[in-house]
């Protein structure tokens, strides 16, 4: 590669210094400007031909001009941070110029624009912040009283907490009765751990989840060599791993009949037998059982036995539907929120009435558990730091759409709103954000469009 030639180096440097991002400046000895590149304009907005043979120390406080540091010191400073101004920040390189016999001719600067890298990292830091509020939060409310974790400030679900704790505090057996994902387990966890018994085990076991075959042998244990693949010691089954703790039976409308009768005798005698086994193993145990299934028709039809019934609902806590207990679907928005921008550390806000008008006007079938699902999808599937209306409409699956404003008392126009603001952003997102062509297919004016998009936040 040929060198360049001495008459072509400046054309190079002149070329170097226009297209460069840093802001350069040249100074004699005496403080005056020799150079001022295109960069430097719009770093400190003053024009080269305004700046240029004149001293520097015109448009900039002496405090402020690393330049007459270097033209004393004539030494290089290299990335020194300055805050010429209280929105801009730079980073400043300065170096002596002498010439080709030492003497000292003047200085120059190179000045990086810092400005947009410093706010990106006070917003992050500012997100971090939150983000671990909102962590501490979690924590904070985790080592709180159990039933903390049972959101919700509705008259109704006041009522079942205050029941459930009172409850708590005894060993009384409690039946747990409510549709599914209503939180039963929430409440049978918060019982057991409000209990003398919250140092010991708490057994989860669902009924529906044990095949009947198997139902025996995991509930009761077995002993060595009872049958086929039995492992060679035997295994402790469901009852004796919650020995001095409590049993928790969910869907207790599958358990066989031929078990619960062995577990009827379980609940009178406090012992058990494993499957092949001759000697009787005491336990201490306490029954929290839950059932989204109508066990009073059950024991009618002889599909539950009515004595393990009478035995296993000595205090009923009936579990309100979402649908019962809507005033609290707000209280739950944002929790399940704030969970899930701490799991995907994402910071989400919303539009309060927008958003909450949705949730709550939708009946929910798979209650708190639906909701929290949903919610998660909302956060792990959105790129915007704000959460809107339109958002959860385009999420919510068909069935949802057609129940979202039956029994909800909404206006004509509301309804209108929503409809517009939905096609505005689908005109948008074709468009590729090109408002003149969103306008156009819109049959707007560009002034009536960027109207409605201030108006509806997009």
């Amino acid at each position: 590669m040929g060198k360049i030639s001495r008459d072509n180096i400046l054309f190079y440097l002149e070329a170097i210094l226009k297209t460069s991002k840093d802001a350069v400046t040249a100074v004699d000895k005496t403080g005056r400007v020799v150079y001022w590149n295109e960069a430097a304009e719009n770093t400190y907005q003053i024009k080269s031909n305004e700046i240029i043979g004149k001293n520097i120390e015109n448009y900039f406080q002496m405090k402020d001009i690393k330049l007459y540091e270097i033209l004393k010191d004539k030494q290089p400073i290299f990335d020194v941070y300055h805050q010429p101004r209280p929105d801009k920040h730079i980073l400043i390189s300065s170096s002596p110029v002498f010439d080709s016999d030492g003497n000292l001719i003047g200085a120059i600067s190179v000045d990086r624009d810092i400005t947009a890298t410093v706010k990106l990292n006070d917003k992050l830091s500012v997100t971090n912040s939150k983000l671990q509020d909102l962590k501490q939060q979690v924590i904070n409310q985790a080592k709180n009283l159990p039933f903390s974790s049972i959101k919700g400030s509705s008259k109704i679900i006041n009522q079942i907490k205050a029941s459930a704790i009172k409850v708590a505090t005894t060993d009384a057996t409690v039946l747990i009765l409510g549709e599914s994902g209503v939180g039963k387990e929430l409440f049978a966890q918060a019982i057991h751990e409000s209990s003398s018994r919250k140092r010991k085990p708490f057994v989860p076991i669902n009924c529906g989840a044990i095949p009947s075959p198997l139902f025996e042998s995991e509930f009761f244990g077995y002993e060595k060599g009872s049958f086929t693949g039995a492992e060679k010691g035997g295994k402790a089954g469901k009852l004796e791993e919650a020995n001095g703790g409590t049993l928790f039976l969910d869907e207790l409308g599958t358990m066989p009949l031929d078990i619960q009768v062995k577990f009827l005798r379980t609940l009178q005698e406090g012992e058990i037998y494993r499957v092949g086994g001759t000697k009787a193993i005491k336990v201490d145990i306490r029954v929290i059982a839950a059932t989204n299934s109508m066990l009073e028709k059950m024991v009618e039809k002889g599909e539950f036995r009515e004595d393990l019934y009478y035995r296993l609902n000595v205090v009923p806590l009936h579990i309100p539907s979402l649908q019962e207990r809507l005033e609290d679907v707000p209280e739950l928005v944002n929790l399940f929120i704030e969970e899930f921008s701490i799991k995907y550390q994402k910071e989400i806000q919303f539009q309060t009435n927008d958003i909450i008008e949705i949730f709550s006007s939708y009946h929910w079938p798979g209650n708190i558990r639906e909701l929290r699902n949903f919610v998660e999808r909302l956060v792990v599937m959105t790129d915007d730091a704000v959460l809107q209306a339109s958002d959860i409409l385009n999420m919510l699956p068909q069935r949802v759409k057609k129940t979202t404003f039956v029994n909800t008392p909404i206006t004509i126009q509301d309804e209108i709103s929503l409809i517009e603001k939905e096609r505005i952003k689908k005109a948008l997102e074709n468009t590729q954000g090109n408002k003149t062509l969103a306008a156009k297919e819109l049959g707007f004016s560009r002034v009536t469009l960027y109207k409605k998009i201030t108006k509806y936040g997009l």
